[in-house]
């Protein structure tokens, strides 16, 4: 038993390496996401979802109690009212939902899913790469609730964002009118 708890934990690791890697994370979603692909869906930063997307909980109606940090993500998004009831009856989230909802940030045609999730991720891939990865870190932070470290955060990654490059770049070209060209430094 303690074997295969060590083996399932060491495996869920990747939940937690994508909750926390510094590039953000875009899920595209189509058709059923379930069980375990649906936690690590929920470890990524953003979802694109296609018309037939389901976000299906499913683990009561396997005997199982979840895995990948599922409940931990999905209570963020939704609360853990609506969490709980999904979990507990083995639940879905059709696409229409899901966006609603802030599980999905784009819904999209099935046949654009691909094109849509390569464009939206070109588009934060675009952006100064070491403020987003302040960004995100910001944002896991707040995720714990704790307002004084938030702001704390904020502060440092605020001050160290103002010193790079792609804010310099950045305040150049709003008094150019022009889009900056960011380079990550």
């Amino acid at each position: 038993f303690d074997a295969r708890v060590r083996n399932l934990r060491r495996r869920m690791e990747l939940s937690r390496m994508i909750h926390e890697a510094s590039k953000p994370w875009v899920a595209s979603v189509r058709g059923p996401c379930a069980g375990a692909s649906l936690s690590l869906a929920l470890a990524c930063d953003m979802r694109v979802a296609s018309e037939t997307a389901r976000f299906i909980t499913a683990f009561a109606k396997v005997g199982l109690s979840g895995d990948f940090g599922g409940s931990y993500f999905l209570s963020g998004l939704i609360g853990t009212g609506r969490a709980r009831e999904l979990y507990f009856t083995g639940g879905e989230i059709r696409s229409e939902e899901a966006y609603r909802l802030g599980v999905a940030n784009r819904l999209v045609a099935d046949e654009q899913l691909e094109a849509e999730t390569a464009a939206f991720a070109a588009q934060i891939a675009a952006g100064p790469r070491l403020t987003i990865a302040y960004m995100k870190k910001n944002m896991n932070v707040a995720e714990r609730g704790d307002i004084s470290a938030a702001l704390d955060a904020e502060a440092i990654h605020h001050a160290r964002t103002g010193q790079t490059e792609d804010h310099k770049e950045a305040a150049q070209a709003f008094t150019e009118k022009r889009k900056p060209v960011f380079k990550g430094r």
